[in-house]
């Protein structure tokens, strides 16, 4: 379950890191069209969110959900490696046992 949740929270980094760099920034227009109402679609109304939005921000709510499922994993992992009340998984073979006489 690790190795899933990881793979998926590497694989949507990097989803996440270009759909941030392919989209156009606000302050682009203004520098652009500065005057002539530049300044009235910077900051005029925003509109509708797009597609690169929307899906840069459902990648950045499946990264921050599997970041969380990381870090709880990592705990809890923890957690079990210093815990006094389980034993420890012992590598060396048991002692024979030996027949009992009957006893007469």
């Amino acid at each position: 379950m690790f190795t899933v949740i990881l793979a998926i929270h590497i694989i949507v980094a990097i989803a996440m890191t270009g759909l941030i760099l392919i989209q156009h920034g606000k302050g682009a227009d203004a520098g652009a069209s500065f005057g002539a109402g530049g300044a009235a679609t910077v900051f005029g109304a925003a509109g509708s969110a797009n597609f690169l939005t929307r899906s840069t921000a459902v990648m950045a709510a499946i990264f921050f959900c599997s970041s969380l499922a990381l870090a709880v994993h990592a705990r809890q992992q923890s957690e079990d490696q210093y815990r006094l009340d389980v034993p420890a998984v012992s590598e060396t073979t048991p002692a024979p046992i030996e027949p009992v006489a009957p006893v007469e």
